[in-house]
């Protein structure tokens, strides 16, 4: 089906102009000498402490980068982006598990890190990982480092990011992947400048280091609507469109033709408590940024099952339902936030099961419907009332059960009241789906690494250690 538009090509174009001066009149907070140098001799000039991007040299840099990037799972499976299909991944960096059972949080500890990933890795419509958890008492410094060693070991799927936010870690990151055979140019990394228009010395190093390594680069700007952003939604995606655009143009410099995916996390400002509002805003500014994002032709990742609940209760299913329908019927190319909660804060095990039943649900969504000969049945219908039967003896209605006219749910309630209230014990979608997280818990094994490439994971990281202790 074609994709929903939420802004005219007016409105896109006249966001994209919005940028172009931004860039190019306004600037970017950008004080790392090493990453100025190289943008002052492609044209850049500055004003006061800020870089201006000219708009010839953006557009140049937009051409240059490869926007339909694949990253590849030790397993083999290689997702295309920006090829039609849409590919959903989980939250990556939650602090805390949400206990579906108690109805309890927790913080997270290495053993839910673990299985994060080993769930995920068994939920058919997660198509990629991001690592899910924080492990504890880890430093700063070294934290997407392990959560990306250990996602290495628990999954065959790609593994999507980690977000960095030191130089050190694209390079750690890249020599991990080649230990399970995905090279540079099959595994994104992402950073987040800081928003208003700030790239911070450590943010430009990073920068650097992961076009020289050859990564995809998966930025991840996310801006506050109404306190590090406008409070319009437009105005905001012009800022975040600013914040996306910039570092590509220093990679493109230093490594042209290096992937990109075309990223945006905004969320708007809650007034009454100051967090992240995951209403309805924020499938509409998601669905925007895919628009805007297809304008220059990238593939696109945009939030998908966002929430503020606290459990697994109306809010919950109400918000990440419009959250993630809104940008999937724009087209986005991957949808983020499979198992979130809290605006990203916590997360859980049963949310995962419920995401992928929805993530089913979505695609089902987006696959439309059809008014060809077969689908109108014109002449099944003229059988039926002919023979005096009904549908259900038809071949017609196996064969389009089969070919998915119904995206059929595993752990929805379906049954009538008596039975659901007499022989089901009142249990509902949610308790289905603690079952069914501990279930997979308890049953999936994920093909494991040799003990040589463990070994050399776990030299690795030790050799990471070691750099970020000598730069302290």
């Amino acid at each position: 089906m074609e994709p929903l538009k939420f802004l005219s090509d007016e409105d896109i174009q006249a966001m994209h102009e919005a940028t172009l001066k931004l860039l190019s009149e306004i600037g970017i907070i950008w004080t790392h000498k090493p990453s100025l140098d190289i943008l002052l001799q492609a044209g850049c000039s500055m004003k006061d402490n800020r870089v201006l991007m000219p708009p010839d040299l953006v557009m140049n840099s937009v051409a240059r980068a490869n926007k339909r990037p694949k990253i590849r799972g030790r397993n083999g499976t290689v997702n295309e982006l920006g090829g039609g299909n849409l590919y959903f991944h989980n939250l990556g960096g939650a602090r805390d598990v949400f206990d579906a059972r108690t109805g309890a949080r927790h913080a997270a500890t290495a053993e839910d890190c673990v299985n994060a990933i080993r769930l995920l890795d068994a939920l058919p419509n997660c198509n990629n990982v991001t690592p899910f958890f924080t492990p504890p008492d880890v430093e700063n410094e070294m934290m997407a480092l392990h959560m990306f060693r250990h996602a290495l070991s628990n999954t065959t799927k790609p593994v999507q990011g980690p977000g960095i936010q030191f130089g050190h870690e694209a390079k750690y990151a890249v020599e991990m992947a080649k230990v399970v055979g995905m090279e540079p140019h099959e595994i994104t990394l992402s950073l987040s400048p800081v928003s208003p228009l700030t790239m911070h010395d450590i943010a430009a190093q990073a920068i650097m280091d992961m076009a020289e390594a050859g990564v995809i680069h998966a930025n991840l700007p996310a801006p506050t609507g109404g306190a590090t952003s406008p409070m319009t939604i437009t105005g905001s995606l012009v800022q975040q469109n600013a914040e996306t655009l910039a570092p590509l143009v220093l990679a493109q410099i230093l490594n042209p033709g290096c992937g990109v995916v075309y990223c945006g996390r905004l969320g708007m400002l809650e007034p009454r408590t100051g967090l992240i509002w995951a209403g309805v805003e924020l499938g509409m500014s998601s669905a925007a940024t895919v628009q805007l994002g297809h304008y220059y032709g990238f593939a696109v990742n945009v939030y998908g099952f966002s929430t503020n609940a606290h459990t697994l209760d109306a809010q919950n299913a109400f918000e990440r339902g419009l959250n993630a329908s809104l940008p999937a019927l724009a087209g986005a190319d991957e949808l983020s936030g499979i198992g979130e909660m809290e605006a990203g804060v916590m997360g859980s095990f049963a949310q995962m099961a419920l995401d992928n039943e929805l993530a089913k649900s979505v695609h089902r969504q987006r696959q439309g419907l059809s008014a060809d000969v077969e689908h109108l049945a014109v002449e099944v219908i003229g059988n039926v009332m002919d023979s005096n039967r009904n549908y259900l003896a038809s071949k017609h209605t196996l064969k389009h059960l089969r070919a998915g006219e119904m995206a059929l749910t595993k752990l929805a309630e379906r049954n009538s009241w008596d039975t659901w209230e007499d022989k089901m014990g009142r249990r509902q979608m949610a308790d289905h789906a603690m079952d069914e997280a501990e279930r997979i818990l308890r049953e999936h094994q994920v093909p494991p690494l040799e003990a040589a490439q463990e070994a050399e994971l776990d030299k690795i990281l030790a050799a990471a250690e070691r750099e970020t202790k000598k730069k302290k």
